[in-house]
C-alpha cells in the first residue's frame, strides 16, 4: 500500500509503507468500520505515534530535570503509588 503524506506548508513528502496482504486486509477492514480510506487510517495512526512519542520524551525530560534538582520520590511513597495504581486495574 503506498502512502502519500502531505506536510504542512505545501510541501509533499511521498512515503511508501509496505504491508503484507494480511495486514492490508486488516487495515482495510478497520478503515471500512471507521469510514475512512486505509491510507488515512495509517496516516492518523502514524501521527498519533509521533504525538505519543513527543509526550513520552517531554515526560522523560521533565523527570531528568526534577532529578537534577534533587526532587526524588521516597521509596515507600513510590511503593504506595504503585500499589494504588495496581489496585485500580
Amino acid at each position: 500500500m503506498g502512502l502519500d503524506i502531505a506536510k504542512p506548508c505545501c510541501k509533499t513528502l511521498a512515503m511508501e509503507v509496505e504491508f503484507t496482504p494480511e495486514q492490508e486486509a486488516r487495515l482495510g477492514q478497520i478503515a471500512s468500520v471507521q469510514g475512512v480510506a486505509p491510507a488515512r487510517l495509517v496516516q492518523d495512526a502514524a501521527l498519533l505515534l509521533i504525538e505519543d512519542d513527543e509526550r513520552l520524551r517531554a515526560g522523560v525530560r521533565k523527570g531528568i530535570e526534577q532529578a537534577d534538582r534533587g526532587m526524588f520520590v521516597d521509596e515507600s511513597e513510590m511503593d504506595a503509588r504503585v500499589a494504588r495504581m495496581l489496585s485500580q486495574q
